[in-house]
């Protein structure tokens, strides 16, 4: 079994604008680096569009309806100050959720050990009933209640270390019992949600914030001692990455401090509660990033630590 890449080239038509931080240059950036040598042995495949079916499990069929009558036939539109859309966001979106449940249905079915979502838009600031923060869908929440009605993976945790809290997921997330949110992330900072006492209804949400400067040592801390003890307890049949980059030192858009070899320790320590407690079971899916080189620098260490999980 191999670790697979899906990708799909649509998702490079997601037009942001001039300038916008969330710009095809970045999935450009991480395909260029998953190109070398190296990544040789990656199975690849495309993403194949998700459907209404898959997309309602976590979302209601009108906000569905809404973000897809909301995508223009040409030029650009803007769902809020930061989303913007383009005519070829519609397809992009349905791919990058798409990915994430054929990835599921990879490693549910023994196809692939573990794989990684090379998409955009990202997800995880989509709420169950409002696109925001660059994200249309919630990837990562679409995967995961997929991997429950189609396969059975009745619990599934969802471990999210982007530098931007969640807040989508956790919104999802927070009043089922069986899905786990873990986010370590900046605070404060955009969206505002994450405070540690935010723990859902069934304290299923956890979140451990790190203080602007913040770097490898708080980073690691607060992974060993509040997140990897709470995926342990929890005992997931499957364990999705919300794989942002931006908490990365170089990054423009926030101010935590890590490297490179903190990404790789993070995903060394998730697989080996994925292979204690879920067969290996792991898809992760790309979320922020937004300095090119260090995003195709950390993003290509986490898919090199994948193929040895």
């Amino acid at each position: 079994m191999f670790t697979t890449l899906f990708t799909h080239p649509a998702c490079l038509n997601h037009d942001t604008g001039l300038g916008h931080p969330e710009c095809s240059d970045r999935l450009r950036a991480v395909l260029a680096a998953l190109e070398t040598e190296e990544f040789h042995m990656l199975e690849r495949q495309e993403a194949p569009l998700a459907t209404v079916e898959q997309l309602e499990r976590a979302h209601p069929r009108d906000h569905v309806d809404r973000v897809l009558a909301a995508i223009p036939q040409q030029d650009h539109a803007g769902i809020d100050a930061d989303t913007v859309v383009s005519p070829g966001s519609g397809e992009a979106a349905l791919r990058a959720a798409g990915a994430v449940v054929a990835a599921v249905d990879a490693v549910a079915t023994g196809q692939s050990r573990n794989a990684f979502c090379a998409v955009r838009p990202p997800g995880h600031h989509a709420e169950r009933a409002k696109a925001m923060g660059f994200c249309l869908f919630n990837n990562a929440a679409v995967g995961a209640y997929h991997a429950r009605a189609a396969h059975g993976l009745q619990r599934v945790a969802v471990m999210d270390f982007d530098v931007h809290h969640g807040n989508g997921t956790q919104d999802i997330f927070q009043n089922d019992p069986d899905m786990l949110y873990c986010s370590t992330h900046q605070s404060p900072l955009y969206p505002g949600t994450g405070d540690a006492g935010e723990k859902g209804e069934y304290g299923n949400c956890v979140n451990a914030p790190l203080p602007a400067m913040a770097g490898s040592p708080e980073f690691r801390h607060a992974m060993t001692t509040i997140i990897l003890p709470a995926i342990d307890h929890f005992k997931p049949d499957l364990l999705i990455i919300s794989a942002g980059f931006d908490a990365h030192s170089r990054d423009p858009l926030a101010g935590l401090h890590l490297i490179d070899d903190d990404f790789v320790w993070a995903t060394r320590k998730l697989g080996e509660l994925a292979r204690t407690h879920c067969g290996a079971r792991i898809v992760s899916v790309l979320e922020g990033g937004y300095n090119l080189r260090a995003l195709a620098s950390a993003c290509s260490a986490h898919v090199r630590e994948l193929m040895y999980c």
